[in-house]
């Protein structure tokens, strides 16, 4: 399942800010003729009857043709036709679009766009990078020369379609990067060039979303969208976006081992579960989220203590849900790298992003990102960041790996359940590649205070500051933005409130309450 529950955690897809005449639709059709031939190949009808499936359905006959005929008669030129949607795709004016409304066989129009962008640019110099892409310090690692060459990374979603044309991973495709890939919903595709190009629902564009935060770049603009732009891949859709069942976690967890078949040792995968199912008896509690009741925290903690395989997860995007808030599963599995999303500006966590349970005795998320469009999105640029410590010292063990990036965060050492150790940060990691004995004593520090009210000269803080109001050492009674008054910030003691966490992005600084 994908998380946002379900069509939340997919991205929050944003129309391109370039204006178009045109926009793309789905364009959805009545029925179909029940005495065509299904367009099921030879092969396929093989793949279905090993895998103990129907041989064939009526998704499985074609679009009628007269249908096509009679939206060429308002100049409706179909992209993609779908005969498992029973519908086809297609650029379409304001006119077109109340034209093919009218037509008595369409049964509704969904609006789309090809052109999903991961962050917005800046077009203020000739070379750019997305928002977090500067944050995480991605230069720094580029001048370092690393780019996740020689790493190979896995990429578990729910859906890659339209990938080898989009404008962030043509560099992929060139370089034939792609080593393998595999379709657990509909294996029938696996042997097919329809794994890029048969829609099914509006999740499949997800996985071509998280692989251009991973490794994106767009050579024309010179723009950098991830890290790891020199990395090659496992692929695998595990996830369908119009049925939530358990079935899918069958799939995550097939997919891991044939990964771990094949030596992966890198994993991103932007999925969670939680609740939403199709049947509310399958729906997690919240109290579930323990890293060891689904079978998917188990699996994922498998791979981590005895696969040698980093798991990045994203965290989840329930934050604003009063009923639920925590993280999902798998997030909850203490090895794997959950990844939360902070916002841009203040670096504290974005309304969406899922929170660590308290009841945990570990800390979830580890670390978070910027990402407007959720932790779909902020888990695959860790896995980047990872990609390219892994290029620069592939001897690091899973567990390194995240001791490392949990290091290089913000916040670190004084972590918590909002936003995990905070923001990985490239100069941090490299120095600690260069020597892990490295303190952090220059970017961290303890105060104590008494009372109900302490203040603290920040000459070098901007104007308005972070803080996170705690109960203990990790867990977050609220976070707040302060305004600082002449180069003075004053703390105001909650009732319960036992840390405050002052985050200044370059030096964080840890009231402790007498």
């Amino acid at each position: 399942m994908i998380n946002f529950r379900k069509s939340a955690w997919l991205l929050l897809l944003t129309w391109s800010t370039v204006s178009f005449a045109q926009k793309r639709y789905w364009i959805f059709l009545k029925d179909k003729n029940l005495q065509d031939a299904p367009a099921v190949s030879p092969q396929t009808l093989q793949n279905r009857l090993q895998q103990g499936l129907a041989l064939y359905d009526e998704t499985d006959l074609p679009v009628k043709k007269d249908y096509l005929q009679q939206l060429q008669t308002v100049n409706c030129q179909p992209k993609t036709v779908s005969r498992w949607l029973n519908a086809v795709s297609a650029q379409l004016t304001n006119d077109q679009v109340q034209q093919v409304r009218a037509l008595p066989f369409v049964t509704g129009l969904q609006p789309m766009d090809g052109n999903f962008y991961v962050a917005k640019t800046s077009n203020s110099r000739r070379s750019t990078m997305v928002p977090v892409m500067t944050q995480i310090q991605a230069e720094e690692f580029k001048k370092a020369g690393l780019t996740g060459k020689g790493i190979t990374i896995g990429v578990i979603d729910a859906g890659f379609l339209e990938a080898p044309t989009s404008d962030l991973l043509k560099h992929i495709f060139d370089r034939n990067a792609i080593l393998e890939k595999r379709d657990y919903v509909n294996p029938s595709l696996n042997l097919s060039d329809k794994f890029y190009t048969t829609p099914e629902s509006f999740s499949d564009f997800h996985g071509t979303e998280v692989m251009s935060a991973i490794s994106g770049a767009n050579r024309a603009e010179n723009t950098q969208h991830g890290l790891a732009t020199d990395a090659q891949f496992y692929l695998a859709r595990t996830d369908h976006g119009t049925r939530e069942w358990r079935g899918e976690e069958d799939n995550w967890v097939a997919a891991m081992e044939w990964m771990d078949s094949l030596g992966v040792r890198l994993i991103n995968t932007s999925l969670g579960y939680a609740k939403g199912f199709t049947d509310p008896n399958d729906n997690y509690q919240p109290n579930q989220m323990d890293g060891h009741t689904s079978v998917i925290s188990r699996a994922a903690q498998i791979a981590a203590d005895k696969k040698g395989i980093l798991v990045v997860v994203s965290a989840g995007n329930e934050g604003d849900d009063p009923s639920w808030r925590i993280i999902s599963t798998p997030a909850d599995a203490q090895g794997v790298l959950s990844i939360g999303a902070t916002n841009q500006r203040y670096w504290n966590r974005i309304g969406y992003s899922s929170i660590g349970p308290e009841f945990l005795p570990y800390l979830k998320p580890n670390v978070s990102c910027f990402s407007l469009y959720g932790t779909s999105l902020s888990a695959p640029v860790i896995t980047g960041f990872a990609a390219c410590l892994m290029q620069a010292n592939p001897t690091l063990t899973n567990k390194q790996l995240i001791s490392l990036i949990e290091k290089s965060a913000h916040l670190y050492p004084y972590g918590n359940n909002f936003i995990g150790y905070g923001v990985p940060l490239a100069s941090r990691a490299l120095a600690l590649l260069q020597n892990p004995a490295e303190s952090n004593s220059t970017y961290s520090k303890e105060v104590k205070a008494e009372g109900t009210s302490f203040t603290v000269k920040l000459p070098e803080a901007t104007d308005m500051v972070s803080v996170f109001h705690k109960k203990n050492a990790i867990h977050v009674m609220a976070q707040e933005i302060v305004r600082m008054r002449d180069g003075q910030l004053t703390l105001k003691r909650r009732e319960g409130e036992a840390r405050t966490t002052i985050d200044l992005k370059n030096e964080v600084i840890e009231v402790i309450w007498e």
